[in-house]
């Protein structure tokens, strides 16, 4: 929309930059995931020595794979959602809905959040095995994701909050 304030178009770039860089690092881990494989393959089939370690790392990618690409869905308000009954209703209900959705989601993102942090506290003096690294490398994903979440879907409320009267099916039309 071109009527929006500088401040809520910055906030859309670096929420933007913030979902291509949880793709980034999800398309990286997924490359990552795939050469592993191919080195397990490989090693297991060509020179008769299995790598063990490639089945933990996988474990770890898949995590990064599946919590940063939840993260990106949410920015890109591509989660699910059944709209049924919400595109029934009076568009102005349906803004109030729209907003409701969003801060719902920006809490289940803090309980994350908030989760993943304790998941972090308790996991950090045991090692993942065969990476000998700590296993709050694997709940870091959980962590970040809920951050995530509750920044995207937060800041989506709050824009929706803000331009609250700016909204119109016209206009929501044309983002389509």
């Amino acid at each position: 929309m071109s009527d929006q304030s500088p401040f809520i178009r910055r906030l859309e770039q670096v929420l933007d930059w913030a979902r291509s860089f949880c793709i980034l690092i999800s398309s990286l881990a997924l490359v990552t995931l795939v050469t592993t494989f191919g080195w397990l393959v490989f090693g297991r089939y060509v020179l008769n020595v299995t790598p063990t370690w490639v089945e933990q790392l996988a474990l770890l990618l898949i995590c990064y794979i599946a919590f940063l690409g939840a993260a990106a869905g949410v920015r890109e308000d591509t989660h699910i959602g059944v709209a049924l009954f919400r595109d029934m209703m009076p568009f102005t209900i349906q803004k109030v809905v729209m907003v409701a959705i969003d801060l719902m989601l920006a809490a289940f993102g803090a309980i994350m959040l908030i989760a993943g942090i304790t998941l972090m506290k308790f996991g950090w003096d045991t090692a993942l095995p065969m990476l000998e690294i700590p296993e709050s490398f694997r709940t870091l994903a959980i962590t970040s994701c809920g951050a995530l979440i509750f920044i995207f879907s937060g800041s989506r409320g709050l824009i929706r909050i803000l331009t609250f009267r700016a909204w119109s099916p016209e206009a929501d039309l044309k983002d389509l």
